[in-house]
Formats: structure tokens, sequence, C-alpha cells
């Protein structure tokens, strides 16, 4: 959906609201946010229960590499702690050390509309952890 019909569009109920300013939000972080083939953007999606990142190359349209805190990766490096803050930084670790694979160490921050607390900073403090330059 377009930013123009999202600023028409009406909200419906409460969750509707919240998403769609949500989307508002994210809309005006990617007119100042862009990733290039050396300094790719690192997008968050957010769940009730996960949290999900990606590394995307704006430039050529493409995913370079994920990752989810519902993977096998995340589920390994935690035995016993499940909270949903150390899933998190430890996606942001994984993430910090695919992208060294692939020879990428600074990224652009996109946080998608959320606000940066709770999980979304612990997965961006476990990327710097992880060695990427945000």
């Amino acid at each position: 959906m377009s930013i123009t019909k999202l600023r028409r569009r009406k909200a419906k109920g409460k969750a509707d609201r919240r998403s769609l300013a949500r989307r508002r939000r994210h809309f005006r972080i990617l007119k100042r946010v862009r990733g290039t083939a050396e300094r790719p953007r690192l997008v968050v999606r957010r769940t009730l229960r996960h949290l999900e990142a990606q590394l995307v190359d704006d430039d050529l349209g493409v995913c370079i590499t994920g990752i989810s805190t519902r993977s096998k990766e995340v589920q390994a490096k935690l035995e016993s702690d499940q909270r949903k803050v150390a899933r998190s930084r430890v996606a942001g670790e994984i993430i910090a050390e695919r992208a060294k694979a692939k020879g990428i160490d600074r990224v652009v921050f996109d946080r998608g509309g959320y606000r940066y607390h709770g999980r979304v900073r612990a997965f961006a403090e476990g990327a710097r952890e992880g060695g990427l330059r945000i």
C-alpha cells in the first residue's frame, strides 16, 4: 500500500489504528534510510512472539540474508533462557556473523516503525556485539 493510500485510509478499530500508525512511521523512516551493496538496510519486523530481520540491498531489490527468533540456530544458542529479549539479542549476533561471512561490516538500521526499546534495541545491541557497525 502506498503512503497516499495510507494517509486517506480510516482506521476502524484500536488494533487497526496502531497498525496504520506503525506503517506510516515506517514509510517516514524509509524516506531517509536506503540500503546499498556496501551498506545494506537491516530491517526488523516484530510479532507478538517473535522477531525477524533481513539485510536488504535496495539498489538491486534483493534480500542478502535473514534471521528469525524461530530459527534452530537461535534455539541452539539458548538452552534455558527463552525470554523474547534474550532471543532477539542472540538473533542480532547471528545476523552479524552471517553479514561478516558475506563481507558486510556496516549497515543502516531500519526499526520498521517500532520504538527503539525492548526487543528491537536488544537486537541492535546484539548485532553491534557481533561486529556490525550501525
